[in-house]
């Protein structure tokens, strides 16, 4: 069994493996839509658009019919090849992250995000490119802010929740407030209130990204598994096969 320590508890940690799967369908199923063996959250909510662990020969068809022709999908390991005639945009290594010890801790100077924070939320992910966030992206789960002088200048926050797990995401600082530690006191703050409910942390990151893979390891997440995150394009002529 594929296990993870967080203090004192050992978690299976297997359901990693196809996290969004996990996510939508057990925790965040009320956000899911689906076509046959697709499933995915509301356009903009997430990007994320997943299929089960052992899908049959057709699920290509099901992951056009649920995201519609022109659109980009992920690139799934549990399904092999997209189609031929669907254009690869992106192909890149990354890392999944589980906590192994974080010291975890709540940041008073932290303010909990809301829907009306968004605009500010959208403003700063789009300066600092943290990955995507979207629109009510917010919904996803606890967001925390650090602000200065009224300004939102850094946050992180939650994203995917497979069953006894929670992903830190959308961590970034405004540029002209990095090296200050803010960003390391908001991940530690998310990953204090996901323990209190019991769940493990665990993050994701570009492998290429060596600076916040140490940092993150320093604060006591580990490695778990390497991966990839690649995305395809739908032909825009793309018709369910007959």
């Amino acid at each position: 069994m594929d296990s993870s320590v967080a203090g004192s508890s050992v978690l299976d940690s297997s359901v990693l493996d196809n996290a969004a799967w996990a996510s939508l369908t057990g925790p965040h199923a009320g956000f899911a839509e689906r076509a046959g063996q697709a499933v995915r959250y509301p356009a903009d909510v997430s990007v994320f658009l997943a299929v089960p662990d052992e899908p049959s020969a057709d699920v290509w068809d099901d992951v056009a019919a649920l995201a519609g022709p022109g659109a980009v999908v992920p690139v799934f390991s549990q399904a092999g090849p997209p189609p031929p005639d669907w254009e690869l945009l992106e192909e890149r290594a990354g890392v999944q992250l589980v906590d192994a010890g974080v010291d975890a801790a709540s940041a008073p100077e932290a303010v909990r995000l809301t829907v009306a924070d968004v605009p500010e939320m959208l403003d700063l992910v789009g300066r600092t490119k943290p990955g995507p966030f979207l629109p009510r992206t917010v919904l996803l789960g606890t967001y925390l802010g650090i602000r200065h002088e009224g300004a939102l200048v850094a946050m992180a926050g939650e994203r995917l929740h497979p069953p006894g797990w929670t992903e830190i995401s959308a961590v970034c600082t405004d540029p002209a407030y990095r090296d200050r530690g803010l960003a390391g006191r908001l991940v530690r703050a998310v990953a204090a209130g996901i323990r209190d409910r019991g769940e493990t942390p665990f993050m994701h990151a570009a492998a290429a990204n060596v600076n916040a893979i140490r940092r993150y390891e320093g604060m006591g997440f580990r490695l778990r598994r390497r991966t990839s995150f690649g995305r395809v394009r739908i032909p825009d002529d793309w018709r369910a096969a007959a």
